[in-house]
């Protein structure tokens, strides 16, 4: 693979996780179903542009493993990020964006791997960024780093 098509697959995923917390963001506040998000992901929202931000194009089968991949695992999921809380903590205090990074990238780390830990671990703190300060993003960071850890030793 050239340097170039290593890129745009990168750049591509990198797209695909930020659309799936949105999309597992949207699942979480809204009665849709799952296919009827999935759809509406694939129609309007992934590589298109919105109020003049035209998208990175983004891979979309990846995209559907990360929102259906959580999406049944959930409870998994969950029970591995509570595992990795501080004791004062607990899943649903999190604010739901935060809630949706970090089972996106739990599940990379247990469900994918075919990406490098580092990979997952980065591509989500980069998530955090888009929605939160640097403390949040170290939040992720950590609690990520000890599920790679724990997971994938």
């Amino acid at each position: 693979m050239t340097k170039t098509k290593i890129n745009k697959r990168a750049q591509s995923r990198s797209a695909a996780r930020l659309a799936a917390v949105q999309a597992l963001y949207q699942l979480g506040m809204e009665d849709i179903s799952e296919a009827r998000l999935l759809k509406e992901f694939h129609d309007h929202r992934l590589g298109a542009q919105i109020e003049d931000v035209q998208y990175a194009e983004a891979d979309g089968e990846f995209f559907d493993d990360l929102v259906k991949g959580v999406n049944a695992r959930r409870d998994e999921i969950n029970a591995i990020i509570e595992a990795n809380l501080n004791e004062k903590w607990q899943l649903d205090r999190l604010d739901i964006t935060m809630r949706q990074v970090l089972r996106a990238g739990v599940y990379e780390l247990i469900a994918r791997p075919d990406v490098p830990t580092a990979t997952v671990i980065d591509e989500y703190v980069d998530v955090a960024h888009a929605f939160f300060d640097e403390r949040e993003a170290k939040f992720v960071n950590g609690l990520l780093d000890a599920v790679a850890k724990e997971r994938r030793a």
